[in-house]
């Protein structure tokens, strides 16, 4: 270990002088206070190390001691339903010894050391096994079986295995390698969490991860194993997406990041999630959720810590084999940090002062998504998606943070204020994002729920776009220029809109829409859309094709219980067909 001390303090920046035998990235322990860092810049002896806690008081001269390894997590039981702060401290063990308010140099350990589990093994003594292989499990939740895997690089025979209640800390089982030595393995390992946890293949994006948002799943989806970018101004709703998708997402676990956002919103998920039902459960959603609570007023260089501590937790799990779902909201408060940071070190700041490595982090940072083949003899399939909210100034995507996100991300959910202020919600503009997803999981789609899905979105997207040229035109010369179809479009556009797009997060029906069920709904407006255009062609007039009674049951479609979806539908249908008939009674009749 090696030890220096204090040249000079710049707010969550410190220098110290006799530190030539520590590496990058190290962890250290600045003063008598014992306050955590990491070496982030070497010059000679001089270490710049960013501190996680607050740094007022700290003089020149004071001790710092570097602990010779990278900043790591630990990873094993107890994680799902616990909440950490950006290096991975548990707070409510935090607020057991300090109360509400959090003080310096608390050193808790990140997994309970007193927690017993009960451990099933998966192998026998004189198995061969190799990094990443499954050794055993331990039931952490009622839903998340936790697998005990080898840890990556090891390979070796199972010399001895040992079952039943054990504490985090204990050897569950001890391994011969190549060369005769034992290898113990523990409930725990540890994982620094710059480095991407390694996997044997990526896997083609070809599955979509169902959301159950309407605008998303059916417009712009996303894979799994898929990245996405949600930028928008304040007050447009991002948070509340990501909270959506946090509940609803076909993922096994999630792992929430609340980077640098206001203490409120996080005081939200806190309270809201214990208490949410899982639907595919039954259970209390923290049951397969980790939440890292990292808000504005926490010391800013922790920001970037949250992001990779999250993402490392979020790997772990992927390798078990799991679907994993990561928030990061957002991602704009990580970018300010390592602004701050870097004006700090006096780097030579880039566009609007942003680093000019923020492309790069920001690619490393997205670049640990996909879906993979984990390590292991047995070919364990797992995926990490992630979905990053992004907060530009004034609602401005032409700032560098989200130019540099776009780049790297392929779905783009563009939230729009003039949509929020309508209040129109979930507020994604279906003109102006997209998905680069939709040629690799449009199969997919095609073959587990309806053979005409694309050619069902591609004409619902045509319509809207034809909605956007006609409002032009109406706001020039109104309503009454416009042709017959022209004016039935527009009612057809209008109900994908408010029947479709539009979604309620606080309706217990309307919150999670099934892909049948959208399908469903597309097909009750498009049906309605086309017989009517056929019966305008037979003389029927546009005033009455608008107002047909039967539009109003095909709005409230979307509440229609699950159970019931099959027997609406129907009733709509033939209810459409009985008022386009009378319609066109009346017309000859006349």
């Amino acid at each position: 270990m090696s030890s220096g001390t204090i040249k000079k303090v710049a707010g969550p920046l410190v220098i110290a002088r006799g530190m030539r035998d520590a590496n990058m990235f190290d962890v250290v322990r600045v003063s008598s206070s014992r306050l955590i860092g990491e070496i982030i810049e070497m010059h000679g002896d001089e270490a710049s190390i960013q501190v996680y806690e607050e740094t007022s008081g700290l003089a020149p001269g004071a001790p710092v001691e570097s602990t010779g390894e990278p900043m790591s997590v630990e990873l094993g039981p107890g994680l799902i339903g616990n909440i950490y702060d950006g290096i991975q401290r548990p707070l409510a063990d935090i607020m057991a010894i300090s109360g509400n308010n959090l003080q310096r140099g608390v050193e808790v350990a990140s997994l309970s050391r007193d927690r017993v589990w009960d451990f099933v093994p998966c192998v026998r003594p004189g198995d061969a096994v190799t990094g990443g292989d499954v050794l055993g499990t331990v039931q952490e939740t009622e839903i998340v079986s936790h697998k005990i895997m080898a840890p990556p690089g090891v390979q070796g025979t199972v010399k001895s295995i040992d079952a039943g209640e054990k504490k985090i800390t204990d050897t569950v089982a001890v391994l011969t390698g190549p060369d005769g030595k034992e290898i113990p393995v523990g409930l725990m390992q540890k994982w620094p969490v710059r480095r991407g946890r390694p996997y044997q293949r990526k896997l083609s994006p070809e599955m979509p991860l169902i959301t159950g948002q309407r605008v998303i799943d059916t417009l712009f989806p996303i894979a799994k194993g898929g990245v996405a970018a949600v930028p928008g101004p304040f007050g447009s709703g991002k948070t509340v997406v990501q909270h959506q998708l946090a509940k609803w997402a076909d993922a096994d676990i999630v792992v929430y990041i609340g980077c640098g956002e206001r203490g409120n919103e996080m005081t939200d998920v806190l309270n809201e999630f214990p208490e949410l039902t899982d639907p595919k459960t039954g259970y209390s959603l923290m049951k397969r959720t980790v939440l890292i609570a990292n808000t504005s007023d926490m010391p800013v260089a922790a920001r970037e810590a949250s992001i990779y501590t999250g993402i490392t937790i979020a790997e772990y799990f992927r390798d078990m084999g799991y679907s994993v779902a990561l928030m990061a909201d957002s991602t704009s408060r990580w970018a300010e940090a390592l602004r701050e940071m870097s004006g700090r070190l006096e780097e030579m700041p880039g566009e609007e002062g942003y680093p000019a490595y923020l492309s790069s982090r920001l690619a490393q940072f997205y670049e640990r998504a996909g879906r993979v083949v984990a390590l292991g003899q047995e070919d364990r399939e797992g995926a990490l998606s992630v979905i990053g909210a992004v907060s530009p100034q004034g609602g401005d995507i032409s700032e560098p943070v989200s130019q540099a996100t776009l780049r790297i991300v392929k779905v783009f959910w563009s939230l729009d204020s003039s949509l929020a202020y309508k209040r129109h919600f979930p507020a994604i503009n279906w003109l102006t994002s997209y998905s680069l997803y939709l040629d690799t999981i449009g199969p997919w789609f095609n073959k587990n729920v309806a053979a005409d899905w694309s050619a069902l979105r591609t004409k619902i997207m045509r319509l809207l776009q034809d909605e956007a040229e006609l409002d032009e035109i109406v706001q020039l010369v109104g309503m009454d220029a416009l042709s017959a179809p022209d004016r039935l479009k527009l009612e057809a556009s209008r109900s994908i809109r408010e029947d479709f797009l539009h979604q309620n997060a606080f309706d217990e029906v309307d919150t999670y829409t099934p892909l049948e069920k959208q399908r469903d709904m597309l097909l009750l407006i498009t049906g309605y859309y086309d017989k009517a255009l056929a019966a305008l062609n037979e003389g029927v007039s546009v005033e009455k094709l608008i107002a047909l009674p039967v539009r109003e049951q095909i709005g409230r479609f979307k509440y229609t219980l699950p159970e019931d979806v099959k027997r609406v539908y129907d009733e709509i249908n033939a209810q459409l067909d009985r008022e386009l008939d009378e319609a066109k009674a009346q017309k000859e009749d006349f």
